[in-house]
């Protein structure tokens, strides 16, 4: 049963979602010809529901007589909607028993979003795309079910899963979600503007100190009117606490107990941020002005404004299509950390399946079978190949590596040696806190601040902690 306190955590989302998510989108539709709670944001932390009908989707499911029907939400449009839709195709035609819906709804954000309402009216669809830092909002929401519950013998494998993967979806000692999309961020640059640059194209910077080198002479030579782009969103912050190794909040980064208390204000913390305002200060660090504006910093790297961008690994393939296009030679490396610390590492981004309970067992039986099914070694290979995404399973390693596919492929290896390279720790591991989408739009919005000179580091973090204390003390309320 859906918890009476989810009211307030679902609101908490949609404020935090006044940012736009990272997987952005328009809102899928709702299901053909129900009566459906459309959800308004105010200013306060509350919601106002009003009844909304839904025109009737037009026909086209081709449902197999007496086949289970599962349905299946994520977060993804463009080209990875198109390749979902063609594995869900195979898996019906391959299964004629069960029959697959897919449906896209949104940004990571949305799709939480939705999916809670869906179980508040009763009709929540199987299996959910949840973005990694929704795992400890979706435990408590109780309208998800542990995946591992329903597994038999061996059909699971566990410990097939790289360490990174298993490190952060291991909660408790049980994977309550099947891991799928699976990225960090990783330096991508632009060799020839090296070159040009006077730089080794072959050794892109690797420190805070170096990268601060590099941009000088990329900006003092007019190779690149500025240095370097990536979003401007908290997941760049939060890797860089990690790779520092700090973690981002208290009680072993929310994997002991619940965290109640946040870490903006350490010495890791103000490290980054002053980094960042000098190389915005210094016109090195470019975006688009717009909070998590993906595309933004995209637009600047592919068009030469900037000759490197930190931006996901699941953008390897993409940036690879945008370097033929235009014309020049494509490097990667890792994400940059500061001398005065020991690189330890990055947290696994992406998102996971979660599997909603309330449904016959026949149907969660059917459902479980499809997420296995999904994020197996064929399709995780499938999948790293035609996004970036990282090959989740050992397994699907060890077939890449026959082909030898790295070798072949060197951008996909930085991404990829970045990740087995990490240290397994509490900060590496990944923060749990319940209330994390609002704390992400918090960190934001602190350095916003200090980018345009509205507040020095000291207090943007300052303001930001305690933001960031009051939203996960009222979360932990919520759900006590």
């Amino acid at each position: 049963m859906l918890k009476k306190s989810m009211m307030l955590l679902l609101a908490m989302v949609l404020l935090a979602g006044l940012a736009v998510a990272c997987s952005g989108g328009e809102t899928g539709p709702a299901p053909a010809g129900e009566t459906v709670v459309e959800t308004v944001v105010v200013k306060e932390t509350v919601i106002v529901e009003k009844e909304v009908e839904v025109e009737a989707a037009a026909p086209g499911e081709n449902i197999p007589e007496g086949a289970v029907v599962i349905d299946f939400w994520h977060a993804f449009g463009g080209g990875r909607k198109l390749l979902i839709d063609r594995m869900v195709e195979d898996f019906n035609y391959t299964h004629p028993d069960t029959y697959v819906r897919v449906e896209f709804k949104g940004s990571y954000r949305d799709t939480l979003n939705a999916s809670i309402l869906a179980a508040q009216q009763g009709n929540a669809p199987h299996l959910v795309q949840i973005f990694e830092i929704g795992s400890q909002l979706a435990l408590d929401t109780g309208i998800f079910m542990p995946i591992e519950d329903l597994v038999v013998g061996p059909e699971f494998q566990a410990d097939d899963y790289i360490e990174g993967v298993s490190n952060y979806y291991n909660i408790g000692g049980k994977f309550y979600s099947m891991p799928w999309n699976s990225s960090n961020p990783i330096l991508y640059y632009n060799k020839d503007m090296f070159r040009a640059a006077g730089l080794d194209p072959e050794a892109p910077p690797e420190t805070f100190e170096e990268m601060l080198s590099a941009c000088d002479a990329i900006v003092s030579s007019g190779t690149a009117k500025n240095c370097i782009s990536w979003p401007l969103h908290s997941w760049f912050f939060e890797q860089w606490m990690a790779n520092m190794g700090a973690e981002l909040a208290n009680n072993g980064n929310g994997r002991d107990a619940r965290a109640t208390e946040s870490y903006l204000t350490g010495d890791a913390a103000k490290t980054i941020l002053n980094w960042w305002k000098e190389m915005s200060d210094k016109g090195y660090y470019a975006y688009s002005g717009k909070l998590e504006d993906w595309d933004g910093a995209d637009a600047i790297f592919v068009s030469g404004q900037a000759a490197m961008e930190i931006t996901s690994t699941s953008d390897v393939v993409a940036r690879q299509n945008d370097a033929a296009a235009n014309g020049f030679e494509l490097g990667t490396g890792y994400l940059p950390y500061p001398e005065s610390s020991e690189r330890q590492g990055v947290v696994i981004g992406g998102a996971s399946i979660w599997l909603t309970a309330d449904h016959p067992e026949e149907e969660l039986q059917a459902a479980k079978d499809f997420a296995i099914w999904f994020t197996n070694t064929e399709n995780a290979i499938r999948w790293h190949k035609a996004t970036g995404y990282f090959p989740i399973r050992k397994s699907a390693v060890d077939v890449l590596e026959i082909e030898n596919w790295f070798e072949l492929n060197p951008a996909y290896q930085a991404a990829f040696d970045q990740l087995l390279d990490t240290k397994p720790t509490k900060a590496t591991q990944g923060a749990l806190i319940g209330a994390f989408p609002e704390v992400r739009t918090i960190v934001e919005q602190a350095v916003e601040k200090v980018l345009a000179d509205q507040a020095t580091v000291d207090e943007a973090l300052e303001a930001a902690k305690a933001e960031a204390d009051k939203a996960i003390e009222d979360y932990n309320k919520s759900v006590e």
